[in-house]
């Protein structure tokens, strides 16, 4: 596909556009995110109950062009040259081979209440763009207000897109009834499918080098590494029967937690553990 090309006005050069975000009422309400590295989808309302979780679901692709559109045209419209209904699970430069079910997936975040990650009672419900260049691009995602133990929660989750970088920013904004609140920000450890070959923690990171964990469609295809980032972490640690490794952090009403999460695939230009976690630990 060709580089796409941003118009800046007469006689000044086009930048080339690396990424993008947007809603994606064709397809069962997602919310898609992309730069030229990575690339990534929010579920929303219409996949409540297939599944209703804030987890990010990772797309591998190779370095360069935006292929989100193109894999969703070729996925939903029965008159694209390409059209199939699992395109997207197919290699095609890449592709969506990363289970997140009822969990964080690739970098999620939840409160932490008695020892239990507290999952919003919906997907995300609505969205805006707060910036949109041809390098960069910021949303926010509304979740309703849902019980997390005994308290009330609201959330607005903010991220940030910039391209040329494995890894996109988030900043959470939980306003709750309580004096405070701990937030767990981390990935989902595939437990069943024993998908990971290599872990690494930091004082506030934690990594994986893993398997393809969605093998539905095609066989597995490379290495997958995700990571997340807190700078300021209360804690690092496995938690939920070993489901998930979290990066914590207790806040107040209100108050932003910001943290990175990111992904690369083996096909691209990381092609092992110690090169991708070395990538976390300095981010």
């Amino acid at each position: 596909m060709a580089a796409m090309l941003l118009s800046v006005g007469c006689g000044q050069k086009q930048q080339e556009v690396k990424v993008m975000a947007r809603a994606v009422p064709e397809r069962a309400d997602d919310f898609v995110f992309e730069n030229n590295l990575v690339a990534g989808r929010f579920y929303g309302k219409a996949l409540e109950g297939n599944p209703t979780s804030p987890g990010i679901d990772v797309w591998v692709k190779l370095p360069g062009a935006l292929v989100a559109n193109d894999w969703y045209r070729n996925a939903t419209d029965k008159t694209a040259p390409g059209y199939e209904s699992n395109y997207y699970h197919k290699n095609h430069g890449g592709k969506d081979c990363y289970k997140v079910a009822v969990s964080l997936g690739g970098g999620g975040s939840v409160p932490f209440v008695d020892g239990t990650l507290c999952y919003p009672a919906t997907n995300y419900r609505s969205s805006e763009i707060l910036e949109e260049g041809p390098s960069k691009v910021v949303f926010v995602l509304h979740y309703p207000e849902w019980k997390a133990g005994g308290a009330s929660v609201r959330l607005d989750k903010t991220v940030t897109v910039e391209a040329d970088s494995y890894f996109c920013k988030v900043e959470d904004v939980y306003t709750f009834d309580r004096d405070s609140l701990t937030v767990a920000a981390g990935i989902f450890r595939h437990p069943e499918a024993e998908t990971i070959e290599a872990e690494a923690f930091g004082d506030d990171y934690y990594a994986v080098w893993e398997h393809a964990s969605d093998q539905s469609v095609e066989p597995e295809d490379g290495m997958l590494g995700v990571a997340v980032i807190m700078p300021g972490a209360d804690c690092v640690t496995v938690v939920d029967g070993g489901r998930h490794g979290v990066c914590l952090k207790t806040v107040a009403s209100g108050e932003p937690v910001e943290y990175w999460f990111g992904s690369c695939w083996s096909k691209g230009e990381v092609k092992g553990s110690a090169q991708w976690f070395e990538l976390a630990a300095n981010l």
